[in-house]
């Protein structure tokens, strides 16, 4: 068999025309959506997803903030700005791209953002929410992973979905969400410490990658017809390339793809959709911001 290639980029473009006439409508009562983007030093990994990120907001008509700091910026530099951000009316979700450099605490960080502004679903206050089944902001990549499982209708109810990884960001956010009511899967994680990890896997209805390790996964590590989602993205080094690497996911995508029933790919899988949910969540916060104060067009607090 040869697996369904699952098109991020079609769906994440689906959920942004979703978005738009959302963006529309508060743009109409003054409000211009906005994010704050934060980069701090110069890892050409997340320089390329901030400059995406922009990128996405300005197609959707919306605004962003763009904070460029040096590598040497200490933590209290970064708190005071965020603190600067929080009280910003203007400002309705604040993104602080992740890694940070090792002196700068990223939990002491995640923890200072607002949490009606924590747009990356990183707060603890918003992963509260989120394991309770409260209202409030879910991370982007997790959201957007549950969204291309309900789009393409994989069967998500009974079935077993094992998730390779335990991150706060994407692996623990995932496994809580697959165990929601309405998706009702039964799940696994594993981590470095899992025994016999190939016996794991192989029972395995939805697989789902997110360890950052190429090629991790695979052919025999995969049950036949299942739904295998990666979420990994890595950098492998090959001086013949135009760029001197070519992107990988944790899967050997080629050899799983002959075996699964759906695949994503590397890229234009999951990183996509990431993208999307974060647009989703600015609007939302703008939404919320726009309700808890009655204000409609004409205000000038409201520009960006």
């Amino acid at each position: 068999m040869s697996a369904i290639i699952i098109d991020g980029k079609a769906i994440s473009l689906k959920v942004r025309e979703e978005v738009r006439p959302r963006a529309a409508g508060l743009r109409a009562r003054g409000i211009i959506p906005c994010l704050a983007v934060i980069l701090v030093g110069e890892d050409p990994a997340s320089l390329s997803y901030v400059t995406a990120k922009e990128k996405a907001l300005a197609e959707a008509e919306m605004a962003s903030r763009d904070f460029r700091l040096p590598a040497s910026t200490t933590e209290k530099e970064l708190l005071t700005l965020i603190n600067r951000l929080n009280a910003d009316v203007n400002v309705h979700g604040i993104l602080v791209q992740l890694p940070l450099p090792a002196h700068i605490s990223e939990e002491r960080v995640i923890t200072a953002i607002d949490p009606q502004k924590d747009v990356d679903g990183f707060h603890p206050v918003s992963v509260g929410n989120m394991v309770l089944g409260r209202p409030g902001f879910l991370p982007c990549t997790p959201h957007g992973v549950l969204v291309l499982l309900r789009e393409l209708k994989i069967p998500t109810a009974g079935a077993h979905a094992v998730v390779l990884g335990r991150s706060n960001i994407v692996g623990k956010p995932l496994a809580n969400l697959l165990t929601r009511r309405d998706v009702n899967a039964t799940v696994t994680i594993c981590h470095t410490g899992t025994k016999d990890l190939s016996a794991i896997t192989r029972q395995a209805d939805i697989l789902i990658a997110a360890v950052g390790r190429a090629g991790l996964v695979t052919a025999d590590m995969v049950k036949e017809g299942a739904a295998v989602i990666d979420v990994g993205v890595n950098r492998v080094t090959d001086p013949s390339a135009k760029k001197g690497y070519w992107l990988r996911g944790d899967v050997d995508y080629e050899a799983v793809a002959e075996k699964a029933a759906y695949i994503t790919p590397v890229p234009g899988g999951v990183g996509p959709m990431t993208i999307a949910m974060l647009l989703q969540n600015v609007v939302e916060a703008a939404e919320r911001f726009a309700e808890s104060r009655g204000r409609f067009a004409g205000s000038a607090e409201f520009s960006c």
